[in-house]
């Protein structure tokens, strides 16, 4: 099984940080999700949370501001495994962000995010997450 942590960051629009991923990746190629990536050995999943939203964007938050959505899991047809990720939520008055990773790092509109050809993982929490009580709060 594979475990890997997402962030959902949040700005005061509402619009959410998503990657747009270039063709080298194994796992989903060419699609939009959630900046994020795998657990090392002896480590959480909250601190895989911090540590790779720092890698991928430059964003550093402080120990405390992530807070856990949910857990998950699914068939990933590319490893031919069960995947596990915790996919972790903030509220950020950052507008920009670095690409350390993929094509692109931006912020898009909810309404435009649902549309996009998402990763198995963002396909399976993001048109939930766009409707539940922790995203309204953390873009308030």
């Amino acid at each position: 099984m594979h475990h890997f942590a997402s962030v959902a960051l949040v700005d005061r629009r509402g619009w959410v940080l998503l990657q747009e991923r270039d063709g080298h990746p194994r796992i989903d190629p060419e699609k939009w999700g959630f900046p994020g990536g795998h657990r090392e050995a002896g480590e959480s999943y909250e601190q895989t949370a911090y540590r790779e939203l720092a890698e991928e964007t430059g964003v550093r938050l402080a120990l405390g501001t992530l807070e856990l959505y949910g857990e998950f899991q699914f068939f990933s047809e590319a490893c031919g495994e069960t995947d596990a990720f915790q996919l972790f939520v903030a509220g950020t008055d950052v507008t920009e962000v670095e690409c350390h990773e993929g094509r692109q790092m931006v912020f898009v509109d909810p309404e435009v995010a649902v549309g996009l050809d998402l990763t198995v993982s963002a396909r399976l929490v993001l048109a939930n997450f766009l409707v539940s009580p922790l995203y309204a709060r953390v873009c308030a």
